[in-house]
């Protein structure tokens, strides 16, 4: 069985049965394809696949240099697919513990501690322009969850005391909460921006008064985490993981989480349930009547 004719059905299972937007299935469905492509050229039928030839699979994609969120979403896909395989009677192994498996998970951009985000937090110096800017960014990025790139087309008006209103994939318009910690460093850096960029509404700027992109954030970023001393290869997107994982360690509900990030699909956050399954277990024992 060699499971294009499978992803068919698997298709038209999502489209008819979940409802999923027609971009959603394309995503999919390109996906999969791939997978069955590279099982193809490897010789392994979809029905006698082992998990351990799931490894290699996600480490060509990765020396391919696949952005994350490409590998990310490729595992949901991937995921969701052998489990309506599985449901089906079309294969006969299970897959559920590879996924979540460190393994396959090392791929995914790192995740910070507490203590990783306090110290690359406390780098940036508020005490002028550009030092005030870069705490702000970084407190948001932490604080919100926004992709860097919406951190970078948020407007001043966009930003209240205890909201930010965020336009993210899509033109997609939501109102993601914001810590105190990350309105403070706002207020302490409009301070400065007002006196030099008053008439700008762009939120975030360069020093000379251009709206802030995502390169340079990116580049911040960098500096700061090598400031603090932190190994880890990390990005802006690094923040969004690590708001969304401690959050769930944290005890949030998925849905709550899946609405800040602006997740379209509750699979795609599905993916920060691997980092907490500790967390979760040790909950589960210490609150069940009967552990």
């Amino acid at each position: 069985m060699d499971g294009f004719h499978e992803l068919a059905d698997f298709i038209s299972y999502l489209g008819s049965e979940k409802g999923l937007a027609l971009a959603t299935l394309e995503a999919y469905e390109r996906d999969i394809r791939s997978f069955l492509e590279y099982l193809k050229q490897s010789a392994i039928f979809l029905d006698k696949l082992q998990g351990s030839e799931l490894y290699p699979f996600f480490s060509s994609l990765k020396e391919k240099n696949y952005a994350s969120s490409t590998l990310s979403r490729m595992m949901v896909s991937l995921k969701l697919f052998l489990q309506f395989c599985k449901r089906e009677g079309l294969i006969q192994n299970r897959f559920e513990n590879y996924f979540d498996s460190p393994k396959v998970w090392q791929l995914i951009p790192e995740v910070l501690t507490i203590h990783e985000v306090t110290r690359l937090l406390e780098q940036p110096k508020a005490d002028d322009f550009i030092g005030a800017r870069d705490k702000a960014i970084l407190e948001v990025l932490y604080a919100s969850g926004l992709r860097v790139s919406e951190v970078c087309g948020l407007n001043v008006q966009d930003v209240d005391d205890t909201f930010v209103k965020v336009f993210g994939k899509g033109s997609k318009e939501r109102v993601v909460p914001i810590a105190k910690s990350a309105v403070n460093a706002i207020d302490c850096y409009l301070t400065y921006r007002d006196s030099l960029h008053g008439e700008n509404k762009a939120l975030f700027l360069t020093g000379k008064g251009n709206r802030i992109d995502r390169v340079q954030v990116w580049e911040k970023v960098k500096a700061y985490a090598k400031m603090a001393g932190i190994t880890k290869n990390i990005s802006p997107h690094t923040l969004r993981h690590s708001f969304a994982t401690h959050l769930l360690e944290n005890g949030a509900d998925l849905r709550i989480i899946q609405e800040m990030l602006g997740h379209a699909n509750i699979a795609t956050t599905d993916r920060y349930t691997h980092i907490s399954q500790k967390h979760l277990s040790e909950s589960f024992t210490k609150f069940h009547p009967r552990p």
